[in-house]
């Protein structure tokens, strides 16, 4: 298999750091912020919604012979409800949860979820407003989301989100507006502003006071593993998973670990090196914050602050966090639309995190070695978006574009 330099350079990994992990039963501590009944009752909700289909979990055979590994295994979110990611779950879900109890404080009891998306209480959620800042994915499920409900929606984006993502924003019929700086400045934006107008933010970005909603949105999230489960019959015994904030890679973590205990995949936890805040936080052993100084052309993962709510089930749950250069992106997005790895996938840059993880720790054989990595490992990787700006996935994939 022919894979190109930047994939099997050294230095793809830019830094490491191992921490130490909880292990055992999903413990009764994480399970008093995070039920396992979240995640129930988000599966049963989601799949009733239409539309859902359990997204493809695809062999990457090639990929497996030539990294040494018993099998890769690659969840591809990109046709998810047709928004191009797996954001799909999770701010949909959170506006549809919040719709709910927007309703019961102005007088209209329990409604049932099913009832809001029929249109039955649209006349009274036009008076709801939900908000979030975003690099694309996040806003277009929020904004789905409240036009499913009915409600309006204003969505803050920075200034080097692409154009393409803020069409696809406006149109579900959000209000979007541009700010200058980066997705941190941003989201303090979209809190100012929501706080001066009596809206409500919805986002997977949790801080002091904002726990619950983000709790929500990674609940939504949590669909991908429980579908990851039905889906295959050996569990995965590794799992390679992006972190922007946290909240994506917590949910997985929380689902598989809810569901197999001491049987969950050994997790490595991937982020650019240009946005580092998940192994600033191993490293300190506390949700940390660090300065964006450059974006990554992984746009989904360019953030800056791990979330409230992910960082105590990352902590217990995962064993290492590793980044990777931005040199690698458009060679692993090259890699899959190829074919060469064992199936044809459209994965845009966010979405390939996993894959440079899984290269990066596959080219260094201490590390390697350290976490088991071998012919009897089953790989997961979730490839998170597709092609969500069609316009940079054809100028970075060229010719292989499907």
């Amino acid at each position: 298999m022919k894979i190109e330099r930047e994939l099997t350079a050294p230095d793809l990994l830019r830094q490491h750091v191992s921490h130490a992990t909880l292990g055992g039963a999903w413990p009764a501590e994480l399970d008093a912020d995070f039920p396992v009944s979240m995640a129930e009752a988000a599966l049963a909700e989601i799949s009733s919604w239409p539309g859902y289909a359990a997204t493809p979990l695809v062999e990457l055979d090639g990929l497996a012979s030539h990294l040494g590994v018993g099998s890769v295994i690659y969840k591809d979110e990109g046709p998810r409800f047709g928004l191009g990611s797996f954001k799909a779950l999770g701010g949909a879900y959170a506006v549809m949860l919040l719709a709910r109890k927007w309703l019961g404080e102005h007088g209209h009891g329990d409604a049932a979820l099913a009832d809001i998306r029929s249109g039955k209480y649209a006349a009274a959620l036009k008076d709801l407003t939900v908000t979030c800042a975003t690099d694309g994915n996040h806003g277009r499920s929020v904004s789905w989301g409240a036009e499913m409900a009915g409600c309006r929606c204003v969505i803050f984006i920075h200034a080097e989100v692409s154009e393409g993502r803020k069409a696809a924003m406006e149109g579900f019929g959000a209000e979007v507006r541009r700010i200058a700086g980066d997705y941190d400045e941003s989201l303090k934006h979209c809190e100012r502003e929501a706080k001066a107008s009596g809206w409500f933010v919805v986002s997977d970005a949790s801080y002091p006071g904002y726990m619950d909603i983000p709790r929500d949105v990674m609940a939504g999230y949590t669909v991908i593993a429980s579908e990851v489960l039905a889906q295959t019959d050996a569990a995965p015994t590794h799992m390679f998973v992006q972190a922007g904030v946290g909240g994506f890679a917590a949910a997985m973590v929380a689902r598989f670990w809810q569901r197999l205990g001491t049987a969950a995949p050994c997790t490595v936890i991937v982020e650019p090196d240009l946005a580092a805040c998940a192994i600033e936080s191993a490293r300190q052993d506390k949700p940390a914050i660090v300065p964006i100084h450059e974006e990554t052309l992984m746009a989904g993962l360019s953030c800056g602050e791990m979330s409230l709510v992910a960082w105590p089930i990352l902590s217990g749950g995962c064993s290492d966090y590793v980044t990777v250069g931005e040199e690698g992106v458009g060679p692993a997005m090259r890699l899959l639309a190829s074919g060469e790895a064992g199936a044809k996938i459209t994965a845009g840059e966010s979405g390939v995190a996993g894959l440079l993880g899984l290269m990066a720790v596959a080219a260094n054989p201490e590390l390697k070695a350290r976490i088991g990595l071998g012919p009897g490992s089953r790989v997961l990787l979730i490839g998170s978006e597709g092609a969500t700006d069609p316009e940079i996935y054809k100028a970075i994939v060229g010719d292989l574009a499907a």
